[in-house]
């Protein structure tokens, strides 16, 4: 075949003999293309045994269909000859539970709930008694249990051992000893209480700027309601002020994280203000850095919502009928309504007084004492520490009274003033050891370090 040329370029030389040779061998070949492509050879397949009726059958209980067909159910063979059929599946030997305290809950119902007997939940709770109070813990707290294998399926599950966090710096497990008693262990954990210092600017937002260091809601409000007998905040207040505030804070060796109450306050700026929580006559308050309490003055009606209906001087006794000196100014209220000490003190009566019918006298700071007479009922004894706004009483009638009213009187030095119109700065003062007290723990606050500066406008 040597000179035959096959190969042959259908785009060159159309129309001569050598184009029209190259395209017939073309079509030639697209033709026996053609033939195999429609008469394809047999593939070789094994052939299948067929299966038996009985294979059929365990196939079908084990094959997946659609949900919509009927179910075959699921094939029970019977035992071999060594094979014995139980009576009834046999229970794990052991369970492991968690229990959590529901909002409204117990410690005991909890333990209940899970499934621990009636005789063990009284164990563990006479155990734990001498570690924790169980009371204290709050709803959400989990209890990890393992209850052991029972004896008969009437019979509760025997608790072989609980655990659970009975405080932030503490952990008790209780398990069953080989002897069969339940015994409490201590996991003491390692606590931090190295106080929170933060730091910054007050910025746009003092509330943003104090949140944004991560400190809780509620310390960056408590920050501000304890200045704000020092501070008005919307007008004393500029961005490049500067804030500073140490908080009660407690960090475990298990990662855990728990912050408390405001310590320390601090405020600079237009208004240079510090303030430090004392524990003074039994009261906690925030106190200046001269050792004078923050709040000034006495709250100005001891009858939440009362009408005033008489005021201080000479006047026209209804009962007497004739003129007499009025030494205080009377609140009408419906009987029964809560009366308040208008400042922190110390009770020095509380019983029947004559014309005054029942009485209740306290004692504040700088020589000054109220009285709140005509009660209907008396809420406070003799030597008892009262707050400004803590009930003493209750609006009432007796005595020389014509109606439920409150008569209150202001005595300064021995003498009654008009409550009215009298200035009655009650601010408590640190004195002596315990001023010198107060100002070394001052001093330690002003020397802690700081987490963080924020320069943030």
């Amino acid at each position: 075949m040597r000179g035959v040329d096959i190969v042959v370029d259908l785009g060159a030389e159309i129309g001569t003999k050598r184009w029209w040779r190259g395209m017939g061998t073309l079509g030639a070949m697209l033709g026996v293309a053609a033939t195999i492509a429609l008469n394809p050879a047999p593939l070789v397949q094994p052939v299948q045994p067929e299966l038996a009726p009985t294979q059929l059958a365990a196939l079908e209980t084990v094959s997946i269909a659609p949900l919509a067909q009927t179910p075959q159910g699921i094939a029970f063979h019977q035992p071999t000859s060594r094979v014995t059929a139980l009576a009834e599946p046999p229970e794990r030997p052991r369970i492991e539970v968690t229990a959590r305290l529901r909002d409204v809950d117990s410690f005991n119902g909890a333990l209940r709930r899970a499934g621990v007997s009636a005789a063990d939940v009284a164990n563990v709770s006479l155990l734990v008694a001498g570690h924790t109070d169980v009371k204290s813990l709050k709803p959400g707290a989990t209890i990890d249990l393992v209850l052991g294998r029972r004896s008969d399926k009437s019979q509760p599950r025997p608790l072989e051992s609980l655990a659970f966090r009975a405080a932030f710096d503490l952990r008790l497990e209780v398990n069953r000893s080989q002897a069969g008693d339940l015994i409490v262990t201590r996991d003491e954990i390692a606590v931090d209480d190295s106080p929170l210092v933060v730091a910054g600017d007050v910025g746009g937002s003092l509330y943003q700027s104090a949140r944004a260091f991560g400190l809780p809601s509620r310390v960056v409000a408590s920050y501000i309601k304890a200045l704000s007998p020092k501070v008005n905040f919307q007008r004393d207040v500029s961005s490049r002020d500067s804030f500073q505030m140490v908080v009660e804070h407690r960090r475990a060796e298990t990662g855990e994280t728990e912050t408390g109450n405001l310590i320390y306050a601090k405020l600079g700026g237009k208004r240079d203000v510090e303030l430090l929580r004392w524990v003074h006559n039994g009261r906690t308050k925030f106190f200046l850095a001269d050792g004078s309490s923050a709040v000034e003055g006495m709250i100005k009606s001891p009858v939440a919502g009362a009408r005033f209906s008489s005021g201080f001087g000479t006047r026209f006794h209804p009962i007497l009928k004739r003129a007499r000196m009025h030494a205080g100014v009377d609140f009408a209220a419906r009987s029964g309504t809560p009366v308040m000490s208008t400042a922190p003190g110390t009770v020095i009566f509380a019983g029947r007084n004559g014309g005054y019918g029942n009485q209740v006298q306290v004692r504040h700071a700088s020589g000054i004492v109220t009285t709140y007479s005509h009660l209907s009922r008396i809420a406070s004894r003799s030597g008892q520490r009262v707050g400004a706004g803590d009930v003493i009483g209750n609006v009432g009638s007796t005595g020389l009274s014509t109606g439920p009213h409150l008569h209150y009187e202001v005595h300064v030095a021995g003498r009654p003033v008009n409550p009215r119109s009298a200035k009655l700065p009650i601010q408590e003062q640190l004195e002596g050891q315990e001023l010198a007290r107060f100002k070394a723990e001052l001093q330690r606050m002003r020397q802690m370090k700081p987490i963080a500066v924020s320069h943030d406008a």
